[in-house]
């Protein structure tokens, strides 16, 4: 038969072992208490009885044997019993008919057993003319002492295991208890409610705190489902729309006679939704790659001036035919990670930016010091990104409305994310007055 679900807990299986080493260190302490009292009282037994023979030893023969013979001597110096031997044994004076065999004659204390099993502490010594004085003490009440110490031990270490036991059963149920509630929360999570969380009410409970990181997990795994969805969402329309553009015109060519100009328009056409959806695909993929986190042992020491120097000379003709000045300040930065990311990282924030400067403004794209690490800036005079939007224009496929008219997938910020995180670097976004400031903060986040 199997024991009950508490006592199968390993709550209480650590308490159990607790209170069985408590229980030991109890029953150590009680030891040393027993032998600590019982040695000191065996020690106050000792030295009395040292002292009254050393007190009878000296003595004159008359005061000896007076002292040795009266009771009321003995009753008043708390003696139970006093005799005088001669050189052979035999009894002169006090209460005791024969000295115990082999017992010492040296004037220190020794235990000894008397007619009917009595024990004492005895002390003999032998006097100048060759008697021998002996005195003894009775130890019975020593002895009840000892027994009682021993008892009242003993009976205070039951209690106290047994106290030991019910605080771990105790402790086991209120586990048992939480571990159930919990229990029942990842059930109906596991049925599909994401939105369910683990209790949890003092920060300072280790219990407590790990059912916290467990709802921040939880909070993280059901953003990126949501996002997940989101994302599936925005691929399906945005390859929807060309490839229904493109599956449009091809009907229309197949089903009217064509010249080989409007042939080869229709085909150009068609060759531009496919690239478009190629595109899409490749981004895609390769955001994947980034945050598939592969790159990350390939980092060495980079300088972020080399790469926008890099972007600026590729991106310097586009900015120019759209009339816009690019301004680089950049001084040697040297940093670790992937060059490659990075460099596509600036390159698709500057391309981002010319997509919304006005002609004949300027773009500055500068490496600068923060308070974390070093910065790439791209400044913009463009419309700017309301405080709302700034970080669901990091997401894939966000298009915000001013930007739905012009080309692209939505996703060339995604990968730029994707780049930071996975170098564990920052993006922040904010109001240049007017126009976008985008700050790639190349230092690592603190970690939680």
């Amino acid at each position: 038969m199997r024991a009950p679900e508490i006592f199968r807990t390993t709550s209480f299986h650590i308490a159990a072992a607790s209170a069985g080493v408590f229980a030991l260190g109890v029953l150590l302490l009680f030891a040393f208490v027993y032998w600590q009292t019982a040695a000191r009282e065996t020690g106050t037994v000792d030295r009395f009885v040292e002292r009254q023979v050393a007190r009878f030893a000296a003595a004159q023969p008359g005061e000896l044997i007076r002292d040795l013979t009266l009771s009321e001597v003995r009753q008043e110096q708390h003696i139970a019993y006093a005799a005088l031997f001669d050189g052979t044994g035999h009894p002169i004076a006090g209460n005791l008919g024969a000295l115990p065999p082999d017992f010492p004659v040296d004037g220190h204390a020794h235990g000894a057993t008397l007619a009917e099993d009595r024990l004492v502490r005895a002390a003999a010594a032998k006097l100048s003319d060759g008697r021998v004085v002996f005195i003894a003490r009775d130890v019975a009440e020593l002895n009840q002492l000892q027994r009682i110490v021993r008892r009242a031990l003993l009976l205070g270490a039951i209690p106290a295991l047994l106290l030991a036991l019910a605080a771990g059963a105790l402790l086991s149920w209120r586990e048992l208890r939480r571990v159930r509630v919990v229990h029942r929360s990842v059930a109906r999570i596991l049925q599909g409610n994401l939105s369910e969380r683990l209790p949890a009410r003092n920060a300072a409970d280790d219990f407590d705190r790990l059912a916290i990181a467990v709802n921040r997990m939880l909070d993280e795994i059901e953003r990126l489902l949501e996002e997940i969805r989101g994302v599936g969402d925005n691929i399906a329309h945005d390859l929807r729309t060309p490839l229904t553009r493109v599956r449009a015109r091809l009907e229309r060519i197949r089903d009217a006679p064509r010249s080989d100009k409007e042939l080869e328009e229709a085909i150009d056409v068609a060759v531009s939704g496919l690239d478009q959806t190629i595109g899409i695909i490749t981004a895609l993929l390769r955001i994947a790659e980034i945050e598939g986190g592969n790159r990350r042992a390939a980092f060495g020491e980079i300088d972020l001036a080399r790469i926008v120097h890099d972007v600026a000379e590729l991106y310097g003709p586009i900015a120019e035919n759209a009339g816009i000045e690019l301004a680089v300040a950049a001084e040697p930065r040297r940093i670790k990670g992937d060059r490659d990311l990075l460099f596509e990282a600036v390159a698709n924030v500057l391309d981002n930016a010319l997509k919304f400067a006005p002609r004949n403004s300027r773009i500055d794209l500068a490496v600068i010091d923060g308070p974390e690490g070093p910065i790439v800036r791209v400044r913009d005079r463009g419309p700017g990104i309301p405080p709302e939007e700034r970080q669901q224009v990091l997401k894939r496929f966000y298009r915000a409305d001013k930007s739905r008219t012009l080309p692209g997938s939505g996703l060339g910020l995604g990968v730029v994310s994707a780049v930071m995180a996975l170098h564990r670097f920052r993006i922040a976004i904010g109001d240049a007055q007017p126009g976008c400031r985008f700050d790639l903060i190349c230092a690592p986040f603190p970690a939680d």
